[in-house]
């Protein structure tokens, strides 16, 4: 199914309107920023809602969320402009930077992760949230980059390094705190913290001024809100939100301390605009911050049909790559790159359309999958 042309009749913007005034009046959302843009034509935006309901403060279209896993094409396209660079490979053995660390395998002995395997979550690593309540990662205090204030890179490197890996690196895919170890890997690379690098290579070229590491203007940030019922609840200093099988711990202060690590899967704050900015940069072949062959390979599903998450999806550089519309029952095209973040955010890059569309909310998990972002999504295929 084509997506939409720009939508001269009104037809499509009203479609969407009528989602996010849904989702607003059944209270499943707090507030939400919409863009989507097709052949780098914005043919919808929309800031909606509240950013802080309790103080009535309307949202705006430069508001700054904490991004969550929005941060990871981010820090991916951060190192693949140093791969670029001759700052390590794809398929460096990480210990030739990192040499403490070096989890084992549950049999104790010691398999090499690459950078290629922190990329594509097929290092064997694991997230807290997604183990039992006194998993591992619980028992060794990893941090899933969320929470834990104060605490430092290295630390939490070498806590993740003390858990056996669950799985031989490159046999299984598994979602993970692989960012936050490259984000390690790229210090150690380049002598710089790792926000320096990010800024340098990506967000300084690109002129996303209001997505880093810290927050650059508090009075635009959104406040953070959990799915509960009748209505979203404000998150509290320490939240916890469950979803599925898991509990998500939050620590939405985290980016204001000076002393937590930059979690590169999760760590950074930004603009609907300024992710819009760096997803068209991704689709139209990496203007002023990577190659075009290294975006097209970036693009390329790398796990060789491993399963992930959901039915017919495989894993790039950066994301997930779109395999198979019909088994992930999704009108996008083969090949559509797609995420999102748990604050309550989804993007997604159809190349084949020449569309990439940004639905940052503050609402956790409302605005990161379900119904919301599946029907601004369904949408903008429908063009009856």
């Amino acid at each position: 199914m084509d997506a939409l042309p720009p939508d001269r009749s009104g037809t499509t913007t009203s479609r969407l309107d009528r989602i996010i005034d849904t989702a607003l009046a059944e209270r499943r959302i707090v507030g939400a920023v919409v863009l989507a843009a097709k052949d780098g034509e914005i043919v919808y935006r929309r800031a909606a809602g509240l950013a802080d309901r309790e103080a009535g403060r309307p949202m705006q279209e430069n508001a700054i969320f904490r991004l969550s896993s929005v941060t990871k094409p981010i820090v991916a396209a951060t190192s693949l402009a140093l791969v670029e660079r001759g700052a390590f490979g794809l398929d460096t053995e990480i210990a030739s930077i990192l040499p403490e660390f070096r989890p084992s395998l549950p049999d104790g002995s010691v398999a090499p992760i690459t950078i290629r395997h922190l990329l594509t979550h097929t290092a064997g690593l694991s997230y807290r949230f997604a183990q039992p309540e006194d998993g591992p990662y619980a028992k060794a205090g990893v941090s899933d980059g969320l929470g834990e204030p104060g605490l430092t890179l290295s630390e939490n490197l070498r806590r993740i390094a003390s858990v056996p890996l669950q799985s031989a690196p490159g046999t299984a895919w598994a979602y993970s705190v692989a960012l936050d170890v490259l984000g390690g890997v790229i210090e150690a690379a380049t002598g710089k913290l790792l926000q320096t690098v990010v800024a340098d290579l990506v967000t300084g070229p690109l002129d996303m001024h209001d997505t880093a590491f810290t927050v650059t203007d508090r009075a635009r940030l959104a406040v953070p809100y959990d799915n509960a019922t009748p209505e979203p609840v404000r998150m509290g200093a320490h939240h916890v939100v469950p979803y599925e099988h898991m509990k998500i711990g939050y620590a939405p202060d985290r980016i204001f301390d000076p002393n937590a690590f930059p979690s590169g899967g999760g760590g950074m704050a930004g603009t609907a605009p300024d992710i819009l900015s760096f997803l068209e940069t991704i689709r139209t072949g990496g203007g002023k911050i990577l190659r075009p062959e290294t975006v097209a390979d970036a693009l390329r599903d790398q796990i060789a049909g491993l399963p992930i998450l959901r039915p017919g999806l495989g894993w790039g550089l950066l994301s997930s790559v779109l395999r198979d519309p019909k088994a992930a029952e999704t009108p996008q095209s083969p090949g559509t790159l797609a995420w999102g973040g748990v604050y309550g955010h989804s993007w997604f890059i159809d190349p084949a359309e020449r569309l990439t569309v940004v639905t940052l909310t503050n609402t956790a998990i409302a605005g990161m999958t379900g119904d919301f972002p599946n029907a601004i999504r369904d949408a903008l295929y429908d063009n009856t």
